[in-house]
């Protein structure tokens, strides 16, 4: 039996036993804040499907623990070539797709080529920028060609951009996702929730979990409500920072803080004027008091950071000193590009609470220099075509959550469009260099690069609260990358 008969038999009895396995066993209700737009990790940029479908559904050759490192996925071992150009990966035997066809190096050709052909629509097609040729030696080895080494490549790999998909289903995860992962997409009903129930041909450890809904509770007050009533098990991500100390003093709850990779900017169109000139975006940073926006916005939860890079990461260079609340400075700064009695521009902020309660502040901060921020509380969907696709805005508010991720900058058809020759041929030096030391020297550079250049302004790093039934266990603390990963989480007995 070929394999798309075998996708289509299985898929036809999909149904029925998500119907028969939720009824059974433990299950668990999670709530997070956002809904995802769609649900391919390979096509969309928005955190909520990683969110959902990472490592529960999906996944990648390699992927990421809750503590950052990187471990083998879909593929159990690799070789690197001596000069660091090939990767040859040994998967998995006996992986299949959730509608039963097996996972082979067919599958993983498609979708490195998928992800990096010309066409593709991957948020993040950069990180297969430098793969040359994808080659299937059998059917449980492939090789990856590199145009040069890139000591980031396994790192790369482990994104939720860069799972593995089925050429057959493909086209259909956006609303009927096929993956190998530990859960089967079972159900979405959109505004509302989303369930998936447990793979009983997981080829790995199988989860404890036999069911998981995701509920979609936007509206902090609502999250607040939801998680008191008891009528979710674990909420993700709280949007109320405000009512943790509530939740840390009743004994049915437990509340984890952690840390993420969201790095929480004012986004800067740097092609729209006048944000194309650097006095004018070095005033907007100087009229920002990040403090004021970690206390009124998040209630104290969050870093300040000066850079695009997680205060976490060793590499990470403290450059609060170039933005220093300084309004004085900023009106100044303004003058000088020729807008002493400043001007009008527009803020996009997507639903997110630090970005709607962070927009207020901002606004009001920007008012008091001559800036005249003209707010709009756009959806998720909107922010994605006007802001990241389409370029349509002044300023926005955004976490960008992706891991290591100030490799956008050197890309000038990222959506705040930075174009530095210089920062962009310091990436692909970066990309070629695998000695830790020299790394670090060339992270280190590219931070003080875009904070010197003022791309956008550097707010705070996203804290991550976690609030969940005392019960609840195995949950990740902090956010290496943006996932609610169930696949070891388990009531306790």
């Amino acid at each position: 039996m070929n394999k798309l008969t075998t996708r289509l038999i299985a898929s036809s009895a999909l149904a029925l036993f998500a119907g028969m396995a939720a009824a059974e066993g433990h299950s668990i209700t999670v709530a997070i804040q956002l809904e995802p737009p769609n649900l391919d990790p390979t096509g969309g940029a928005a955190q909520a499907i990683d969110s959902v479908l990472y490592s529960n559904v999906f996944e990648g050759l390699t992927r990421f623990m809750s503590d950052g490192s990187v471990v083998a996925g879909l593929a159990e071992s690799w070789e690197i070539s001596q000069d660091g150009t090939v990767y040859t990966f040994t998967l998995r035997d006996g992986v299949t797709f959730h509608d039963g066809s097996d996972m082979d190096a067919e599958d993983v050709k498609f979708s490195l080529d998928r992800a990096r052909a010309e066409d593709s629509t991957n948020a993040q097609k950069g990180l297969f920028a430098g793969i040359t040729d994808v080659e299937v030696v059998d059917p449980l080895t492939v090789a990856v060609t590199l145009e040069q080494p890139n000591g980031s490549f396994l790192f790369n790999m482990a994104w939720g951009d860069a799972v593995i998909v089925a050429p057959e289903t493909a086209d259909s995860n956006a609303t009927n996702p096929i993956g190998t992962g530990a859960f089967m997409f079972s159900d979405w009903v959109q505004g509302d929730r989303l369930e998936m129930v447990r793979n009983d041909n997981y080829w790995g450890e199988a989860p404890a979990l036999e069911s998981a809904t995701f509920r979609f509770i936007s509206d902090p007050t609502a999250a607040f409500a939801a998680v008191m009533a008891e009528d979710v098990d674990v909420f993700a991500g709280f949007p109320a920072p405000e009512n943790l100390p509530q939740f840390e003093a009743d004994p049915r709850f437990q509340v984890l803080v952690g840390n993420t990779e969201g790095e929480t900017i004012l986004s800067t169109n740097n092609k729209m004027p006048p944000f194309d000139n650097v006095l004018v975006r070095q005033a907007v940073a100087y009229a920002i008091d990040r403090d004021a926006i970690i206390d009124g916005a998040m209630f104290g939860y969050g870093t300040p950071i000066g850079t695009h890079f997680a205060p976490h990461n060793p590499d990470y260079v403290d450059l609060l000193a170039n933005s220093p609340y300084d309004p004085e400075r900023a009106r100044e700064l303004l003058a000088e590009a020729g807008f002493a009695d400043g001007f009008t521009t527009t803020l996009k902020l997507p639903p997110p609470s630090y970005a709607r309660r962070g927009g207020e502040i901002i606004a009001a901060q920007l008012r008091e220099v001559g800036i005249e921020a003209e707010i709009s509380n756009i959806e998720w969907a909107q922010w994605i075509e006007e802001v990241f696709t389409n370029k349509d805005f002044g300023l926005s508010i955004v976490s960008h959550t992706e891991p290591m991720d100030i490799g956008i900058y050197a890309n000038p058809d990222y959506y705040f469009q930075y174009d530095n020759a210089d920062f962009q041929a310091l990436m692909t030096e970066l990309e070629a260099t695998a000695d830790p030391a020299m790394r670090s020297e060339m992270l280190a550079r590219a931070q003080t690069i875009i904070s010197e250049d003022y791309v956008n302004g550097y707010l705070f790093e996203l804290a991550y609260p976690t609030v969940a039934k005392a019960g609840v266990q195995g949950l990740w603390e902090n956010q290496p990358t943006a996932a609610v990963d169930l696949t070891m989480v388990s009531w306790a007995e």
